[in-house]
């Protein structure tokens, strides 16, 4: 019988050299294959997604078949849950109600090939998020591809369909194309929105900027998402010194793929082109003081209460600077169009038709 000894030499493993030990171009070696390591994982869990909404379509759409051959209801699906599970213990996903959501998955996209890239990269509960918010078809198309680029979770997707996002992005009244080449003005562009909306803020009727901007602020990673993708938050406040004199940008940001600052002036009023010039010369003095010799210009971003479109374009021409103008808002409901608002039940009307119901269900 072997010693005990010899058992623990037998089972046991040489150490991992240090690290000093290495050779110089180790680390290199190291990133490459752990990129290489990344890369395949994410494509093993791209394909491993794909194919289960592969999976999920065919169930889908043989129970969209049956269904309208057969005229089937309720307990049929009901059965298949039961049945499926039984066959396969292990399995998961095959309730009812997801049975319900792969028929409805499969007649929204009745051709196969509409579920290639971006909408097979986002998971399961991505897809029931689109089918239970949106009913058209290019809208969810729209959302998928911005969550997939943007990396969006579940709830933040939902979050930007509930503000209308594809409505309001891009929609800010700039001077881009004429200040910015083509393709900076372009992302420029679509790093706008129209008008911002706030609803994570707490403001009192009469509210100041400074209040906006402290609240802005103290939210300001919910800020961060209404602005989107490429935003740095670098201060607020930001003290400007010109030539003695001192001067205080409201908020100060670096976009990451436009590699430029960006200065946001707030206003609790009405837009008034006065506004532009002050903005300008916060540009100018952060493009000075502060930019990196790389940097490309400033951009600015007046957002203010309120606006009037044409004399916000009127006065945009005077300015060979790049700067946008939007409204911003604290409610989905105050960026709604009037005749929209206007439809739209009272809360009284809302809690007599809840007690009418209830009334009408307790007889």
């Amino acid at each position: 019988m072997p010693s005990q000894d010899l058992v623990t030499d037998a089972a046991s493993f040489p150490g991992v050299p240090a690290a000093s030990t290495m050779p110089d171009w180790y680390p290199a070696l190291l990133n490459t294959v752990a990129k290489e390591v990344r890369a395949g994982r994410t494509r093993a869990q791209a394909a491993a997604n794909g194919e289960l909404l592969a999976s999920y379509w065919s169930i889908g759409k043989h129970l969209a078949e049956r269904e309208s051959e057969q005229g089937w209801g309720a307990k049929v699906v009901t059965r298949l849950s039961a049945d499926i599970r039984t066959r396969f213990p292990e399995a998961k996903g095959f309730s009812p109600r997801n049975l319900r959501y792969m028929k409805s998955f499969a007649q929204a996209w009745p051709d196969y090939p509409m579920l290639q890239a971006p909408l097979a990269t986002l998971p399961w509960y991505h897809q029931i998020a689109l089918l239970e918010k949106l009913d058209d078809g290019a809208t969810r198309l729209w959302y998928a591809a911005a969550a997939a680029a943007h990396g969006w979770s579940r709830n933040v997707m939902v979050h930007q369909i509930a503000t209308r996002l594809h409505e309001r992005s891009g929609q800010a009244i700039t001077n881009f194309a004429s200040t910015m080449v083509p393709a900076d003005s372009d992302l420029a562009q679509q790093a706008t929105k129209d008008p911002y909306v706030f609803d994570f803020l707490s403001m009192t009727e009469r509210h100041t900027e400074r209040d906006l901007e402290l609240q802005l602020v103290k939210h300001v990673e919910k800020f961060l998402l209404e602005l989107g993708q490429g935003f740095a938050f670098v201060g607020e406040q930001v003290r400007l010194e010109i030539s003695g004199d001192e001067f205080f940008a409201d908020l100060l940001f670096y976009h990451l793929k436009l590699r430029c600052y960006m200065v946001i002036e707030l206003k609790a009023v009405k837009f008034e082109p006065g506004f532009l010039g002050q903005l300008g010369m916060y540009m100018a003095a952060v493009d000075d003081l502060m930019a990196h010799p790389d940097d490309k210009p400033t951009i600015g971003l007046l957002l203010c209460k309120e606006k009037n479109s044409v004399v916000a374009e009127y006065a945009l021409r005077g300015f060979n600077t790049p700067i946008g103008i939007a409204e911003w808002r604290t409610s989905l409901a105050d960026s709604l169009p009037d005749d929209l608002v206007s439809s739209l039940p009272s809360i009284e009307t809302l809690e007599a038709e809840l007690a009418s119901e209830a009334e009408r269900l307790g007889g």
